[in-house]
């Protein structure tokens, strides 16, 4: 891991940017494996894309078990794919149109195994699918008025469109994109904080190497595979914290990272989360005591870097995800 100022790290994370995963792991499960898409991963993308009038673009199914219902484009990503450049190819397919992406609206996540990125975008160009052009992808493509009546495959997209909505008429997080850097496992890098009645705020580094956030893996063992990703940030506070005494909020993502064009190899997912402590009944005014020497507490004194931190915990201006 390149070796980089704290401050910088704080800027970058907080900026939704990128910083280069660690090989080694903070905080890791004894089985891990790096992860491929379409053999051990399962991501899907999701695209919500709105009209002037406000009005949703939705496709007609072409599969058999769900044919002619209606659902937002969406789809499984290939192999040697980023997470935009298959979003863009679902769109396209499904509909005809073409798109660039405004946001990341929100992740949604069944464990390690099945994630879904929903993003907010817009039309630049293409031709509305008819049903003159039907094929395996899609019957045809609509502009939806969300009051119609329409034959939905699943009203699991009714939330996705509604935060949309709210997003285009009151953005709730910066504009964050992924970030295309190569990762071979799911972790989660955290910017775990902690502060006090003083408005002290110190956040959790690592001190293996180099001073950096911590990076926590995701298991591929049965018992992880199936629980929520957040299981990794829980292992490695309890690694290092004694629990009971202290109380841990998972606030949302402030950006994610992948890369996808080495099968096998860059498949994983890097997200950049943000956590907090508090202590379970005590006012104390100092971070809680660390079991281990592999981590520190350091304080920030910048204080532009200091109300970015607050203003994103008290705020929760982060990509909400979904368990």
């Amino acid at each position: 891991m390149l070796s980089m100022e704290v401050e910088e790290q704080l800027e970058l994370i907080l900026n939704g940017k990128g910083i280069e995963v660690p090989e080694m792991y903070d905080s890791a499960p004894l089985e891990i494996h790096p992860v491929t898409v379409r053999k051990t991963v399962c991501y899907i993308v999701c695209a919500v894309l709105l009209n002037e009038k406000s009005e949703v673009l939705m496709i007609q199914e072409a599969k058999w078990d769900c044919y002619g219902k209606w659902y937002l484009p969406a789809g499984r990503m290939e192999q040697n794919e980023t997470i935009i450049e298959a979003m863009k190819r679902e769109v396209k397919e499904e509909s005809g149109l073409e798109c660039c992406p405004i946001t990341l609206l929100l992740v949604e996540e069944r464990g390690p195994r099945w994630i879904r990125f929903v993003f907010l975008a817009e039309v630049t160009g293409g031709v509305m699918k008819t049903t003159e052009q039907s094929d395996s992808e899609s019957l045809q493509a609509c502009w939806w008025n969300r009051t119609t009546s329409l034959p939905l495959r699943a009203t699991d997209i009714i939330p996705l469109i509604e935060a949309g909505v709210r997003y285009r008429e009151s953005p709730t997080h910066p504009r964050t994109l992924p970030q295309e850097m190569p990762c071979s496992l799911i972790c989660q890098r955290v910017m775990v904080a902690f502060t006090n009645d003083s408005n002290d705020l110190w956040v959790l580094l690592s001190t293996v190497d180099c001073l950096h956030l911590p990076v926590t893996a995701c298991g591929s063992s049965s018992s992880e595979i199936c629980c929520s990703i957040e299981v990794a940030i829980y292992r490695l506070m309890k690694e290092c914290l004694h629990l009971p005494l202290v109380k841990i909020k998972t606030h949302g993502i402030m950006g994610l990272q992948h890369l996808g064009k080495n099968v096998g190899k860059a498949d994983g997912i890097c997200f950049n989360t943000l956590v907090s402590v508090l202590y379970s009944d005590s006012n104390v005014s100092v971070p809680p005591t660390l079991n281990t020497n592999r981590l520190q507490w350091w304080k920030v004194d910048k204080q532009s870097l200091h109300s970015m931190i607050i203003e994103r915990l008290a705020s929760c201006s982060l990509i909400p995800i979904c368990s």
